[in-house]
């Protein structure tokens, strides 16, 4: 039996997010130093703690510190002040165990579509038989049978991002962050990813904080959303969005569904 198989059944019960805490971010600060001696003050103070196999969003506006926060939680940025915590454990540094998922897919071009999502190992130096099995496991998962050797050019951008969302799973990680991964595609292309992400996160039981500034997205894909405000940011909501699974492509017509958007709307100040 495959790995992805085992974590199918047994991460397949409906009850499937556990409320283990896994993250833990206090009175989170981070101030920019500009030049002239100046500083800016990006976010001002965040705070929530994130459970075990949740799947959380930051919502908010551009350039409102959702992707420096990101960032923190990834370490690859350090806060000014406050508590970032995951499994108990300072973040001060990339973990191995996390990855990272970036608006555009960052594909290296000379390589294969295997090459890519295998990259990581070996940078872990795992890269083994092993390794190219799940490779080839995951790709037959999203859909990208029969491209195996093809280099990223000749991908159009939603299946250049699935080669991403491979990349970010090749390692199994316990936490998924993206940044804004499918913002650059088109509506039904992102659509499909929404469904994709969700299947993949129902069978790996790993942890996602996902960035948006798309209310529907957010709704859509959230067992939470973390509305931020305008910079410098803080919490202007926390949103439980309680909605049934297997999300459809119907939920998004639903009285409910409509209602929640028009909370986070409310909370980013363009609804009343």
């Amino acid at each position: 039996m495959s790995e992805i198989t085992s974590a199918k059944e047994t991460a397949q019960a409906d009850d499937q997010h556990a409320s283990a805490l896994f993250g833990e971010f206090k009175n989170v600060r981070k101030v920019f130093d500009v030049p002239g001696g100046k500083s800016v003050l990006a976010i001002e103070d965040v705070s929530f703690d994130l459970e075990q196999g949740r799947l959380v969003s930051l919502l908010g506006p551009s350039g409102c510190g959702k992707t420096t926060f990101l960032r923190i939680v990834a370490g690859l940025t350090k806060a000014s002040s406050g508590v970032v915590q995951v499994r108990g454990e300072d973040v001060v540094m990339p973990h191995p165990e996390f990855s990272f998922m970036f608006q555009t897919p960052n594909l290296m071009p000379w390589r294969t579509v295997v090459g890519n999502i295998l990259f990581p190992m070996e940078i872990l130096g795992k890269n083994d038989k092993s390794a190219k099995a799940r490779a080839l496991e995951i790709i037959d998962l999203v859909g990208l049978n029969g491209f195996e050797d093809v280099r990223p050019a000749q991908l159009s951008g939603g299946m250049q991002q699935r080669v991403a969302l491979c990349r970010a799973l090749i390692h199994e990680p316990q936490l998924m962050l993206m940044d804004e991964p499918f913002g650059a595609l088109d509506e039904l292309t992102r659509m499909e990813m929404h469904d994709l992400l969700l299947n993949i996160r129902k069978l790996s039981n790993a942890t996602v904080m996902f960035v948006t500034h798309s209310i529907s997205e957010a709704v859509y894909l959230s067992d939470e959303i973390l509305v931020f405000s305008k910079r410098p940011a803080v919490i202007a909501d926390r949103i439980e969005t309680r909605l049934p699974y297997p999300r459809t492509p119907e939920l998004r017509y639903t009285q409910e569904f409509t209602e929640l958007g028009h909370r986070a709307g409310i909370a980013l100040g363009i609804a009343k």
